[in-house]
C-alpha cells in the first residue's frame, strides 16, 4: 500500500509539473468524422480500420506501418512522450526505468474490448488519448493496440528505441534493452537485444512472451518520428524472432489475405498465469 501511494504521488507530480510548465492537453476526439462507416481523425487516419493506406496500422499484402504511433512523436509529441521524458529523469538506471514504464502502462490501462467501449468492432486510440485518460481518471481503458502504442511512445520519450510487433490476433511492443536478462531476447532484422513488452495481463513482467509466439517469425516496425500520412508500407516488413534461428516459421505473405483483413479485429487479451 505504501508503494502504491508513493507511485500515485509521483504521477500527480508529473501531471502537476506539465501543467505548471504551460503544457497544453491534446484534444483526442475533436476532429473525428465518419466516412462510409469508418471514423477518421484529424490526420485523415481511420481509427476503425487497420488495413489500407489510411488505416491506423496501414496493413497491406506485404507489411504494415503503425502510422497512429507517429501522431504522438516528433512535432506531434504530447503527453505520452513527455511522461516518458519524466520517467527518464526519475529513473537514471535504464533497466529500472524500462520496468517502471512497463508497470505504469500495465497497471493503468484496464483491458476492455473496442465493441464494449466504443461500440465498434475495432477502434484504436493513440498514445496521447490513453495518457490523457490516465492523467484525468487514474486509469484508462483499451485493448492490446492501445497499451502497445502508449508503451512504444513512452519508451521513445524515455530515450529507448522501441518497435511494434504484430502476431496472429495480437500486437505488442518491443524495447531495445540488450542489458536486460529476464525472458527471451528478440532479434529484429538480425539485431539482438529487443525485449517483449506485453502489458495486457495484470501480472505480466517485462519480458514475458506468450508461448505461442516463441520461435515464430513476426512482423515488426521500429518507430521514430515520421510523417502522419497515408502511405503504402514497404515491400517487406522487418521481422522479429525470439533468440533468432531455431525452428521459426514465417506466417507470410503477411498472415495471408484473410489474416491481413482481420488480425487486428481479433485482438484478444493475453494474460500471464
Amino acid at each position: 500500500m505504501k508503494k502504491l501511494k508513493v507511485f500515485l504521488g509521483f504521477i500527480l507530480l508529473l501531471v502537476a509539473g506539465l501543467v505548471a510548465s504551460g503544457y497544453a492537453w491534446a484534444t483526442p476526439s475533436a476532429g473525428f468524422r465518419e466516412v462510409n462507416g469508418d471514423l477518421f481523425d484529424d490526420w485523415g487516419i481511420s481509427r476503425t480500420r487497420a488495413f489500407g493506406t489510411d488505416g491506423f496500422y496501414q496493413v497491406s499484402e506485404t507489411g504494415f506501418r503503425p502510422v497512429i504511433a507517429f501522431e504522438s512523436l516528433g512535432e506531434e509529441a504530447d503527453l505520452a512522450y513527455h511522461l516518458g521524458e519524466q520517467m527518464a529523469e526519475k529513473y537514471p538506471d535504464r533497466r529500472q526505468r524500462a520496468e517502471a514504464i512497463f508497470r505504469f502502462v500495465r497497471d493503468r490501462v484496464n483491458y476492455i474490448s473496442d465493441a464494449d467501449q466504443f461500440k465498434y468492432d475495432e477502434f484504436a486510440q493513440n498514445a496521447d488519448e490513453v495518457a490523457i485518460a490516465i492523467a484525468k481518471n487514474g486509469i484508462a481503458y483499451g485493448d492490446c493496440e492501445d497499451s502497445t502504442l502508449l508503451l512504444a511512445v513512452m519508451y521513445q520519450g524515455a530515450g529507448y528505441r522501441s518497435a511494434i510487433v504484430v502476431a496472429p490476433g495480437h500486437t505488442a511492443a518491443l524495447v531495445y534493452l540488450p542489458e536486460y536478462k529476464r525472458g527471451p531476447v528478440f532479434e529484429l532484422n538480425g539485431e539482438s537485444g529487443w525485449v517483449w513488452a506485453e502489458a495486457t495481463g495484470r501480472n505480466n513482467p517485462l519480458g514475458w512472451v506468450p508461448k505461442e509466439f516463441l520461435n515464430m517469425e513476426l512482423a515488426a516496425y521500429e518507430i521514430s518520428a515520421e510523417a502522419v500520412a497515408p502511405r503504402k508500407p514497404a515491400a517487406a516488413p522487418a521481422t522479429a524472432i525470439a533468440g533468432g534461428g531455431g525452428s521459426a516459421s514465417l506466417p507470410f505473405p503477411f498472415f495471408s489475405i484473410i489474416g491481413l483483413l482481420w488480425f487486428l479485429s481479433l485482438f484478444r487479451r493475453r494474460r500471464h498465469r
